[in-house]
């Protein structure tokens, strides 16, 4: 069996794993026989392994394993979140026992290689200084291959859907959490992380509380809706195109937005910020109101996990002057920050960097501006611009509310949000109440939240003219 010259020691394997158990996994499936189709060149090793899960039999497509070597850099269809994941660990440890033939790379393995490369030899986005497109036939063609990759994996998730929904979700809670898990893997290889996401929020549903089936019908629904709408994307008015594309997992180059997308400049009001971390990732939301405009803006930030996010442009509670350019969609919220002056008021000192401590309740002082205590609006007024958000985007997962006189009362066994009409929004479950109750001490105060399916989830409170950041 001819192999490459110089694979690596299983030591230096090992070394790559993210934990014990990883390692252990890997070496269990170090064993030629769980393969099929292994290869090695001098860029990279594959290799197709039959997974084990109770849905993974032969009659569904095994898992690609690809390492690139010069990062190295992962690639596996299968649903683990780990990096590398068993497979590309047990892909190795063979290759580190010479046992893996020299061989022409499958386009699968090759396709993925190009993408990587071309991507390291060209400015982000693919395009030169001022925004044109390097290869604009490479990126066409690429494009297109994405195009019939996804249409394919819509197909295979409407035929899942249909079948599924003809035998029903009898026994359900005993196999589908795999059963989707491994779907959404399929997505991830059809290139629609989007789907892939969803699948996965539909999965954590899977048996969790008494009311798990209907959470589990209401995503299956709306992944439903967005497959469906796909197969009509050409009949779609152009934004709700832009919409479906988005949730299938497409993405809009900054360079696109930058130069197509509207602009509105105002002084915006800072309503609140959310900061969630996991173990890849740290994402930062920021929620913005036009006082002119009234428009409702949303700024995306992204760091890897255990590094620094972009500087805030101004503290939750302050009003800076900018001119945002938003993303093609309907209904549209997310935004880019082109350029932006100093906060109207404020002495604080600037932030550059969030963290898990930022979290807790802090006082920044007097609210910007002169205007003080921001207007807010009633329970039902606010549920009524949800209803109006989710009609022009029916996958509409979280809008900010900002409501006037709420006080935080009991509701069963949690707290809600409750205005002078006596209406009231329930907090999410994992939201913590007590520095609402501290602020509010069972006065009226304003609240700036986001609201979704899950409930309410304070970001901001004014007092008077005191405003305290409560996420």
């Amino acid at each position: 069996m001819e192999t490459i010259s110089e694979p690596w020691s299983a030591e230096r394997v090992r070394a790559l794993a993210p934990d014990a158990s990883s390692v252990k996994a890997g070496e269990g499936l170090a064993r030629p026989a769980k393969w099929s189709g292994t290869g090695c060149s001098e860029r990279a090793v594959w290799g197709l392994c039959q997974g084990s899960g109770l849905r993974q039999t032969s009659e569904r497509a095994p898992y690609q394993t690809t390492v690139e070597l010069a990062g190295p850099s992962y690639r596996c269809s299968c649903p683990s979140r780990k990096f590398p994941c068993k497979h590309a660990l047990g892909l190795l440890l063979i290759w580190s026992a010479g046992s893996l033939a020299a061989a022409s790379e499958p386009d699968w393995v090759s396709d993925w290689l190009a993408v990587r490369a071309s991507r390291a030899e060209r400015p982000a986005g693919g395009r030169r200084a001022g925004g044109a497109v390097a290869d604009p036939d490479a990126a066409r063609q690429r494009a297109e291959r994405r195009a019939e990759r996804v249409a394919g994996g819509v197909a295979e998730l409407n035929a899942w859907l249909t079948d599924r929904v003809r035998r029903g979700f009898a026994g359900f809670e005993q196999q589908g959490w795999t059963e989707l898990s491994l779907l959404a893997a399929r997505m991830v290889d059809a290139q629609a992380p989007g789907l892939a996401g969803s699948l996965r929020r539909a999965a954590g549903t899977v048996g969790r509380g008494h009311g798990w089936p209907s959470q589990l019908l209401e995503e299956l629904a709306l992944i439903q809706l967005v497959a469906s709408a796909h197969d009509r994307l050409a009949d779609l008015p152009p934004a709700l195109a832009e919409t479906v594309r988005s949730r299938i997992g497409w993405t809009v180059e900054t360079a696109r937005v930058l130069a197509e997308g509207e602009r509105v400049t105002d002084d915006w009001l800072i309503l609140g910020r959310v900061v969630e971390l996991d173990e890849r990732l740290t994402t930062r939301r920021l929620w913005l109101r036009g006082r002119t405009s009234g428009r409702t803006a949303l700024l995306l930030s992204f760091a890897p996990a255990g590094q620094t996010l972009d500087p805030l442009p101004g503290l939750p509670g302050r009003t800076i002057t900018a001119t945002l350019a938003f993303y093609p969609g309907a209904g549209a919220l997310r935004a880019l920050l082109t350029d932006a002056d100093e906060p109207t008021s404020s002495s604080a000192p600037a932030v550059t960097a969030d963290s898990p401590e930022s979290a807790s309740a802090a006082v920044h002082g007097e609210a910007g501006g002169a205007a003080g205590r921001p207007d807010g609006m009633s329970v039902a007024a606010a549920l009524a611009s949800y209803a109006e958000g989710l009609a022009a985007d029916p996958w509409l997962e979280r809008i900010p509310v900002l409501l006037a006189d709420v006080r935080p009362a009991r509701h069963g066994d949690g707290w809600a949000a409750v205005d002078p009409q006596g209406d009231g929004l329930p907090l999410i479950a994992y939201a913590d109440p007590w520095p609402l109750i501290s602020v509010s001490a069972g006065a009226p105060v304003t609240v700036a939240a986001e609201w979704s399916r899950g409930g309410l989830r304070p970001m901001t409170c004014w007092d008077g003219d005191r405003v305290v950041a409560l996420s």
